[in-house]
This record gives C-alpha cells, structure tokens and sequence, in this order.
C-alpha cells in the first residue's frame, strides 16, 4: 500500500506484453511501476489467451487498483498509443455517447476493461504522457536527441531531458516485469 501526501505527484509506468498476440493461443503479460517520491512499488501479471493492447489495460487498471488514498494527482507513463489516446482524445465520451459502438458502429473492444478504468478519472486527477517503448538509451547507435524531441512533441515542451531518460527507463522496467509474468506462465 501506497501511503501518499496530498503535495505530492504518483507517476504510474506501464507495459504489456504478448508473445503471438495474433494467434488464437498466446501468453500476455503486463507490468507497472507506481512511484511516488522515493518510493516505489513493482507489479505484474498475465492471462493466456489475451492481446497486447488487453495488456496494456491491465498494467494501469492493476496500477490504479493498488492505490488506496482517494484524490490523487498521477502522471501516467506508457508506451501504448491505444492507451494514451484513449484517455487523451477522450474517445471514451463518444463510446459512451453511441452506448459503447465505435465511429464506424462496431463494438468498442476491451469494452470490459473500459468500464472498469473510466470510474478512476473521477477519483482521481490523472494526466497521460506516451512514451516511446523499447529504447536502449545506452546503446551507440541509439539517436537520443530525436526520442527526447519526440517524447517532448507528444507530451509538451515542458518536459525536461531527465523526465524523458527517467519515463524511458520505468517504461523499460515495466516490459522486463512483462515479460517476468510470460515466463512464469509458461512454466
């Protein structure tokens, strides 16, 4: 349990994963870090049979649900443009609005999971920050520059470069947890 004061920032990192996300048979696996100034707490699960963007959800619903204080400011970080978008564009009105059908009149997928995270953003004042997954900042031919201007383009110029490394390294983290949850599936 994370114990919070009202001055400060939460800032949640997730991932998910699935290996033959397109198959009928598959292993996904999810993982999130909630920081909250020198603290911090790892999580992480999966299911067999699931998809990647199943995965995603649950990485920030599994996050959202470990939080035991109500009213609190979090920043959430993830590498699923699914996700992000989601909650940045706030397709969710227009999905309630046509009562769950998606501009083009089919089912909103994940409808579920959905459900299940919109009540958060009442109980809670959550802002989204994407963040580009699977970059080796360390490794040579990595262009550091161009992920930190990217990373600034989609979440605004006041990010600074230590928000981009820090966001990038919990974003990693967050896979490895991933795949942690894969491996003891498939065991």
């Amino acid at each position: 349990m994370l114990v919070m004061n009202e001055m400060k920032t939460l800032r949640i990192y997730t991932d998910g994963a699935c290996s033959g996300n397109q198959n009928d048979e598959n292993i996904g696996g999810w993982g999130a870090i909630l920081e909250f100034g020198e603290h911090k707490k790892e999580l992480y699960g999966g299911e067999i049979n699931t998809t990647n963007n199943r995965m995603e959800m649950m990485a920030l619903l599994e996050a959202l649900r470990a939080i035991k204080k109500p009213n609190c400011v979090i920043e959430v970080f993830s590498d699923s443009s699914y996700l992000i978008s989601c909650f940045k564009e706030k397709w969710y009105e227009k999905w309630l609005k046509n009562g769950w059908l998606t501009s083009s009149k089919t089912p909103v997928e994940n409808r579920e999971l959905w459900e299940q995270l919109l009540p958060f953003l009442n109980e809670h004042s959550i802002s989204f920050f994407k963040v580009k997954g699977h970059v080796n900042l360390n490794h040579p031919s990595t262009n550091v520059q161009k992920h930190f201007e990217k990373f600034r383009q989609w979440n605004g110029n006041q990010m600074t470069y230590d928000m981009f490394e820090h966001a990038t390294e919990m974003n990693n983290r967050a896979d490895e947890l991933a795949n942690i949850a894969m491996d003891e599936l498939r065991r």
